[in-house]
């Protein structure tokens, strides 16, 4: 099957440039391709999975991915999607977080210098000389046109305003591309759909400078069936980083997204055939959980590894199986023997512990019925754990049905 229309089975495509030109190059030959990242955190979230999923599948069939850290960019900051100027990094942040994200490109891509290729844009974005770049690059930019990119366009709608630093960096991806070109022939950027103007920037500066076609394609900006941002929660982000979210938790993630997610994550974000994934398709009611336990296994296997993908399966199957959910494989928190004597109040331990991400919504928990220790749901706000909840030395803590988590005393 052409590699265009794998992405499109599989739910990664919204926009293409030039798709019967794209499919005919992938049907020809190699296709050398690219995706930019944002070195602005130690770890990828579960939303950045989608191009990298998307990267893995095209690799699978034969071609080769570039991942772009971007090291000079991610000194700018890209404007896109956010309502004001993000935080500036400096050059040791930006090192430091490259060192952990490459970890985590190499558990789904191959970047080994000859099947795929890891850069960091800054070997050639921190060394442009400026009145050369505005002479060489920017007389191919005009700003009536730059104000029309969506992500420009609402920040100059807003009180805060788009900075000149900001306004920069279309052009510098832009550049991006045409340096891979140039260096290794790559011929497709890819990214998230808030991205196509910068993209489509890059595709006609190939064009005016080279006189040459490259091609530009999107993903869909995935949310859930219940509306909320891919890898969002109501406790915040799932991390690809074990210290960040834990593999149970990782788990868990998946296992308990919304039934009409179930078939479109199976295709995103495993390598299933889709034969299989169709066959899961035909689960119905309380057999859906099957599927949903085939895509948190799949998934937790890639992002964590075989081991630990089938002790948070087990550790999921005995928490369903025995409501205590008492099992040492569960996210586990110490707490000092001094704060049980003195009274540990339920309220802040379920932020502490991050079945809440603060007070207020740890407050509706309790409120609203949703809060368990020890299976005894938590009727009073000012609730405590003393002595008298730790039989053993083991608590379990509990945000409705599916989230749990153990507090032992040191």
């Amino acid at each position: 099957m052409n590699a265009l229309e794998v992405l499109r089975q599989r739910g990664f495509m919204q926009q293409c440039s030039d798709e019967q030109g794209l499919s005919d190059l992938f049907s020809k030959s190699q296709v050398t391709y690219y995706v930019g990242f944002d070195p602005t955190a130690e770890s990828f979230h579960v939303g950045s999975l989608i191009p990298i999923m998307a990267m893995a599948h095209l690799q699978r069939l034969g071609h080769k991915p570039i991942a772009i850290i971007g090291g000079g960019t991610g000194l700018i900051g890209d404007p896109s999607g956010k309502t004001e100027l993000r935080k500036m990094l400096s050059r040791e942040d930006v090192a430091n977080n490259m060192v952990k994200l490459s970890l985590q490109f190499n558990r789904y891509l191959t970047l080994d210098g000859e099947k795929g290729l890891l850069i960091d844009n800054a070997d050639w974005i921190v060394g442009l000389n400026y009145i050369e770049f505005l002479r060489d690059i920017g007389k191919y930019f005009k700003v009536n046109e730059m104000i029309k990119n969506e992500g420009y366009r609402k920040r100059l709608e807003q009180e805060q305003g788009l900075s000149f630093i900001e306004f920069n960096y279309q052009l510098l991806q832009a550049y991006d591309f045409l340096v891979l070109l140039d260096r290794y022939d790559c011929m497709l950027q890819m990214g998230g759909d808030d991205q196509w103007g910068n993209i489509l920037a890059g595709v006609d500066l190939v064009k005016k400078i080279r006189k040459e076609t490259v091609f530009a394609l999107t993903f869909p900006l995935i949310t859930t069936a219940r509306g909320q941002k891919m890898g969002k929660t109501e406790t915040g982000a799932i991390w690809l980083d074990a210290t960040r979210t834990t593999p149970y938790d990782y788990y868990q993630y998946w296992i308990n997204c919304d039934d009409r997610d179930v078939v479109r994550f199976l295709k995103m974000f495993t390598f299933l055939p889709i034969e299989e994934i169709e066959r899961l398709e035909q689960l119905q009611g309380a057999d859906t959980r099957q599927a949903k336990a085939v895509l948190a296994f799949e998934a937790t296997l890639l992002c964590h590894g075989a081991q630990e993908a089938q002790k948070a399966r087990t550790t999921a199957r005995t928490v369903f199986a025995n409501e205590s959910g008492d099992s040492t494989d569960l996210p586990t928190t110490k707490v000092s023997k001094e704060r049980v004597v003195t009274g540990i109040p339920v309220l802040d331990l379920l932020v502490e512990i991050g079945l809440a991400p603060s007070k207020g919504a740890a407050r509706r928990l309790i409120e609203q019925g949703g809060a368990y220790v020890n299976d005894e749901k938590v009727a009073a706000i000012d609730a405590k754990l003393e002595t008298n909840s730790f039989p053993n030395g083991v608590c379990v803590i509990r945000h409705g049905k599916k989230q749990h988590h153990r507090v032992t005393v040191e």
